[in-house]
């Protein structure tokens, strides 16, 4: 019976360690995205051409594990490369970063905070199974903490990786064709 216990407790100790490791390392990434001064960033784009294009994908990759959107970066790169290689680059990055959301919340275990949320979405979005790709595409495109949610919450529910993947590539790529092209188009016009 002791024995039981005490394998609980270190299973939660071990738990909450990994929470607190988790939020640290979130913190320390936001404060290092917030502080960043963006002239540096167009100098080491600019200095290393197109292989800084990898760099910008594992940029945006970061920023998944923040709260920093990526859309500024997006608008900045395409005075760099142009609206349509922009629109790649930001599609396989913030692909990456939806797909490291996915892996987050495949770990994460307490569905009932999630159930709540989940009634309250509009649209009867609420209603939709969580593996649907109605749900998957419209649930990325609401605005503000749509498509973390829905990434965190696709692990959770542990949808199936091709069907999430493909969902989150489709509404990543359209996100960033149309952040691209406004921002070029926008940036032409000052």
């Amino acid at each position: 019976m002791n024995e039981q216990i005490e394998s609980k407790t270190s299973e939660n100790q071990g738990k909450i360690a990994r929470l607190i490791l988790a939020v640290l390392l979130i913190a320390a990434a936001t404060l290092v995205a917030l502080h960043q001064d963006t002239h540096k960033l167009q100098i080491f784009l600019k200095e290393y051409g197109r292989w800084s294009a990898l760099a910008c994908v594992f940029i945006y990759a970061l920023l998944g594990a923040t709260p920093v959107p990526s859309e500024p970066i997006t608008v900045l790169l395409t005075t760099l490369f142009g609206p349509w290689w922009t629109a790649l680059i930001a599609t396989v990055g913030n692909t990456l970063a939806a797909l490291i959301e996915f892996f987050i919340g495949g770990r994460i275990n307490d569905l009932s905070d999630f159930e709540k949320r989940k009634a309250k979405l509009p649209f009867h979005l609420g209603k939709l199974p969580i593996d649907s790709p109605a749900f998957l595409l419209i649930g990325r495109m609401l605005p503000g903490f749509g498509p973390k949610f829905v990434s965190v919450v696709s692990g959770v529910y542990q949808v199936p990786l091709w069907t999430y993947l493909w969902t989150a590539g489709l509404s990543n790529a359209v996100g960033a064709v149309v952040v691209a092209l406004g921002g070029y188009s926008l940036l032409q016009l000052l």
